[in-house]
């Protein structure tokens, strides 16, 4: 089967990127995408990170060798799902089936979730992620539902 460029999307590096090996190392997060009018992917790394969230700068690499996007490891798209079975915690407790959480990454790229909270002490009429979450399988995060969550941004 022949080799093809990866998808744009978030991965999991499991091997140096050849000829970049200390920016693009093995086990780290990246994102690789497309440019408008470019023939060539890039790949880069997490910049910043707010409301559990990457968002991605420079520098970014071309992504010219279709063996080593052989060995990335897909990811499912940050954002909100739904847990598909209950979640027992160290500890004690339970995040139960249906609960709305957020999944995020590490910079390693482990999923991490973040379940929804309602502060019944706010006025707003909002929900709630925490900044801390738990690291889940790649098993468990295929196996989440995406939830539809409308994205409003202020108009200013």
């Amino acid at each position: 089967m022949a080799s093809k460029m990866p998808e744009p999307g978030l991965y999991r590096t499991t091997k140096p990127y050849p000829g970049n090996e200390e920016a693009l190392p093995a086990g780290v997060l990246v994102y690789v995408g497309m440019r408008p009018n470019e023939d060539i992917p890039f790949v880069v790394r997490p910049g910043a990170n707010r409301r559990n969230r990457w968002f991605w700068g420079e520098p970014t690499s071309p992504l010219r060798s279709l063996t080593w996007g052989d060995t990335l490891v897909a990811l499912p798209p940050q954002g909100f799902y739904i847990l598909s079975e209950d979640i027992k915690l160290d500890g004690g407790g339970v995040w139960v089936k249906g609960a709305i959480v957020q999944l995020g990454y590490n910079g390693e790229g482990k999923g991490i979730l973040f379940v929804a909270e309602d502060h019944e002490e706010s006025a707003d009429n909002a929900l709630y992620f925490s900044d801390r979450g738990m690291i889940v399988s790649d098993d468990l995060m295929k196996r989440l539902k995406w939830a539809a969550i409308l994205p409003v941004t202020k108009a200013g």
